[in-house]
C-alpha cells in the first residue's frame, strides 16, 4: 500500500511563492509518474500539473510559465514551484502517484494541501 505525504501548503499574499512537496511511502511498488491537482470551492478537480519518471512534463495552462514540476524518483518524490500566485490559485492541492504494485497500475492519492492567495 502506497501513502503520500504532502506538505508546503500556507496563505501567501498575491505575486508570491510556495512550495508543495509530496513523498511516497511502502514497499513493492516503482512509481510511473506523479502530479499535482487542486480543486477549489465548488469546482471540479483539475490538474495542474504532472511529471513522468522518463522526467516528460505537462501542465494547465493556467499555470504555464509560474509553476514548475520537478520530481526524484530516487526518493519517490515530487515537488512543486508555484511563483507568481494568483487569488485565483486558491484551492485545496492533491498530490497524485500512478504505480506499478502486485502486477498492476494503480493510482493514489494524498490527503490534500491548503493553498490560500489572498489579494
Amino acid at each position: 500500500q502506497v501513502q503520500l505525504v504532502e506538505s508546503g501548503g500556507g496563505l501567501v499574499q498575491a505575486g508570491g511563492s510556495l512550495r508543495l512537496s509530496c513523498e511516497a511511502s511502502g514497499s513493492g511498488f516503482s512509481i510511473n509518474g506523479m502530479g499535482w491537482y487542486r480543486q477549489a470551492p465548488g469546482k471540479l478537480r483539475e490538474l495542474v500539473a504532472v511529471i513522468i519518471r522518463a522526467g516528460n512534463t505537462n501542465y494547465a495552462d493556467s499555470v504555464k510559465g509560474r509553476f514548475t514540476i520537478s520530481g526524484d524518483f530516487a526518493k519517490n518524490t515530487v515537488y512543486l514551484q508555484m511563483n507568481s500566485l494568483k487569488p485565483e490559485d486558491t484551492a485545496v492541492y492533491y498530490c497524485n502517484a500512478n504505480y506499478r504494485a502486485s502486477w498492476a497500475i494503480r493510482d493514489h492519492w494524498g490527503q490534500g494541501t491548503q493553498v490560500t492567495v489572498s489579494s
